[in-house]
């Protein structure tokens, strides 16, 4: 039986608790929450609660600590979780910025705990039809994705308001869609430009719109928006042989590709809806197939079975270091393009 301790039990620590629940092999053995009413709550619900931080890191029955807390508490709890012989998994954004980051990963290397953080969408199924439809070369070598998530209810009225606690759409769905952006691209990040605003709450971006350039030529766009009414596609993938859309997380969508990649250019104007033209008139429907997206089957909960595994038999973990640290250099320059208005290289 591999056991968790958990520290914070909102949102994200019921999330992790019912998720553990359905699996055998693992356990919830103990919970603790700042605040007394969390903890009553998971009395209420059978959890062995602690009343202090400290009784919980002590505890013999609890092999790795989940943080499901807000931001700006990840890295003192992370440093005081290894220092007490526990291992660590962290929900996202794993720090709020990359120094926070190399000093965390420094404890995590001197105290030989593992500590990594839950980028659970990795496991998403739209993002997982969009990899499939990559890798198998369906749609040739993509040369734009455009990834978004949109809303129109605003940010939820808590700390997520707020910038002292790390509140802000980058660093909550923003560090999601990075993370599988730059898995899908496997490729250094160049440039990044970015718009961060704030539409309902002066602190914080609650819409953010940013481009970024790859080594390998690939640029893409990464949006999320908390106040846009009528949402564009999830996903938007072009390719020298066809087109990918994702439409939603119900992943209805469709790819169009190519019969072949030459065109023949008939003599003279086209007369179409745009007036004429002949770039952007409609291509031949002999020329090209329409074709349903892949099915595929994902379960978030091999994460927690990759954890144990990556801790126990030296696995290596679904996130590794190296990766955490990418996604957060990005980010870092995403701040900065905002505030100074130019592009920005990524540290490497």
């Amino acid at each position: 039986m591999y056991r968790f301790g958990l520290i914070g039990y909102g949102a994200m620590g019921n999330y992790h608790a019912q998720q553990i629940d359905t699996m055998p092999d693992f356990a919830v053995s103990a919970v603790y929450d700042i605040a007394p009413e969390k903890r009553e709550k998971a009395r209420a619900e059978g959890r062995d609660v602690c009343d202090s931080l400290e009784e919980l890191l002590m505890r013999k029955d609890v092999d790795a600590v989940i943080l499901a807390v807000p931001n700006n508490f990840h890295k003192p709890l992370a440093v005081a979780a290894m220092h007490a012989g526990k291992h660590v998994l962290c929900e996202k954004p794993v720090m709020m910025n990359s120094r926070d980051l190399l000093e965390v990963l420094a404890v995590s290397e001197q105290t030989g705990m593992l500590f990594t953080v839950h980028q659970n969408r990795r496991w998403d199924r739209d993002f997982c039809i969009v990899r499939e439809c990559i890798q198998s070369g369906a749609l040739g070598c993509p040369f734009y994705i455009e990834s978004r998530v949109q809303g129109a209810k605003g940010i939820p009225g808590d700390w997520r308001c707020t910038q002292e606690a790390g509140g802000g759409m980058l660093l909550d769905w923003g560090v999601h869609l990075l993370d599988q952006l730059l898995l899908l691209a496997d490729s250094p990040v160049r440039e990044v430009y970015a718009h961060l605003l704030s539409v309902k709450f002066p602190e914080v971006d609650d819409n953010f719109k940013v481009m970024l350039r790859f080594e390998n030529g690939l640029s893409a766009l990464v949006e999320v928006d908390t106040y846009t009414f009528i949402p564009l596609p999830r996903w938007h993938v072009s390719g020298e042989k066809g087109t990918l859309q994702v439409d939603d997380f119900a992943c209805g969508g469709k790819m169009v590709c190519a019969k072949n990649t030459e065109m023949h250019w008939d003599e003279g104007i086209v007369y179409t809806a745009a007036g004429p033209t002949r770039t952007m008139a409609p291509r031949p429907r002999e020329t090209v197939e329409t074709l349903s997206l892949p099915q595929v089957q994902t379960d978030a909960r091999d994460y927690y079975v990759n954890f144990r595994d990556a801790q126990q038999g030296g696995r290596e973990p679904a996130v590794t270091h190296r990766q955490m640290l990418a996604v957060m250099r990005v980010i870092d320059a995403i701040f900065v393009s905002a505030k100074e208005h130019r592009a920005v290289k990524p540290e490497e």
